[in-house]
This record gives structure tokens, C-alpha cells and sequence, in this order.
């Protein structure tokens, strides 16, 4: 299981079709070709700040509640969801490239592709504190996070953390992880310079096309 079955599972991925007023297939699509720069963002940001500064940052983004924004009754609060994309890409360039790159992939209107940044960016920080902040020590987020990092994960630690690591670790392309599907595939695809993170190619993209 993927990371965007698990979100598809709490209900994200349907949310966010009702919103955008498009099909779940459509959804899932965007979703699987999006979401390896979004944690290639928070990848970054963890091998940054550490596991403290990247736990500190989601709080500060909105925590848990930025999943239940989305899942709720009311309309996504989109402008939470692009606080946390100017966080982890830093410019409104990346996140052009990154809905252009999956339009190319999946032939999805990269228009749709940039309306759904934001809210799978809320859905994936969104879960990541929920999973971490759950537990006293601070330990929660290092186990789901380390695992990541380290390049795999550690067996004794919880199934969904230890989960979590392998699809960040498939989805940057550090182990083709089978499981990750669609998020290896396109990782592999935007890792131009073969060193595991996309995230620095596309970046890298951006400022050439602002050039």
C-alpha cells in the first residue's frame, strides 16, 4: 500500500475530488504523480532542520488539523495548504514545474494538477503530525521519519511508520520499493542527476525557466 491508498483510505483523496469537481480515478492520478516532490519537500526539510525542526514546522503549519480541514464539511482552506508548499519548495516556480512535469506524466490539465498541490501538501503534513505527534518523547515523528532517512525502516518499530519510511524511500527513488507504484516510477523520472532526491531537480528546473 502506497501512501496515496492510505489517504485515499481516510477519505483525502475523495474529498479533494469532490472539491475540484473531478473524478476519484482523476484524483488518485494527480495524487500518485504529485506526491513524490511534496515528500521529497518534507525530505529535504528533514535532513535540514532534523527530526525536532521538521516536527516543530508541521505544528506550526497547523498540525493534525491540516488533514481534518480537508476531510471536513467546509471548503478546503487552500491558503494553509500553500503556506506548507512555501515551506518545503520555496517558490511558486516549483510548484509550477512539479504540476507540469505530472501533466506530462499523466495527461492531467496541469491547471487541476496546481489546484491540487495544496491540498494533498495540507493532507500529507497533515498526517505525518498525526502519525508523530501522537506519542509522548518526540518519538513518534523520528520513527516515521528515520526510517526515511536511513534509507529503510527499522522492523520492530510500528507497521505504519515503518510503512511511511518505505514509500518517502520509494518515492525519492532510495529503494525501488514495489509498493510505491506510480511514485517510484516518477521520481526515478525527475531524479535527473541520479543523487535519489527530485525535489533538487525540479528546483533546479524552476529557476531556469524564471531565468
Amino acid at each position: 500500500m502506497n501512501l496515496t491508498d492510505i489517504l485515499a483510505q481516510a477519505g483525502g483523496i475523495e474529498s479533494m475530488a469532490k472539491e475540484l469537481g473531478v473524478s476519484p480515478s482523476i484524483a488518485k492520478a494527480g495524487a500518485d504523480a504529485l506526491l513524490p516532490a511534496i515528500l521529497g519537500g518534507f525530505k529535504k526539510q528533514a535532513q535540514g532542520g532534523g527530526i525536532e525542526g521538521l516536527g516543530g514546522l508541521l505544528g506550526q503549519l497547523g498540525g493534525g488539523g491540516l488533514l481534518d480541514s480537508v476531510l471536513g464539511a467546509q471548503p478546503t482552506p487552500v491558503d494553509q495548504g500553500n503556506d506548507v508548499l512555501g515551506q518545503i519548495f520555496g517558490s511558486k516556480d516549483v510548484s509550477r514545474t512539479v504540476a507540469g512535469q505530472a501533466a506530462t506524466q499523466t495527461g492531467i490539465d496541469s491547471g487541476l494538477l496546481k489546484q491540487m498541490l495544496p491540498i494533498l501538501a495540507m493532507m500529507v503534513a497533515g498526517y505525518m503530525a498525526k502519525q508523530g505527534g501522537g506519542q509522548s518523547g518526540g518519538g513518534g515523528l523520528g520513527d516515521l521519519i528515520g526510517g526515511a532517512l536511513g534509507g529503510g525502516s527499522s522492523g520492530g518499530g510500528g507497521g505504519l511508520g515503518g510503512m511511511l519510511g518505505n514509500v518517502l524511500g520509494g518515492a525519492m527513488g532510495g529503494g525501488a520499493a514495489p509498493s510505491a507504484g506510480g511514485l517510484g516510477g516518477l521520481a526515478n523520472m525527475l531524479d535527473l542527476d541520479g543523487d535519489g532526491n527530485p525535489l533538487d531537480d525540479i528546483m533546479g528546473m524552476a529557476n531556469k525557466l524564471r531565468g
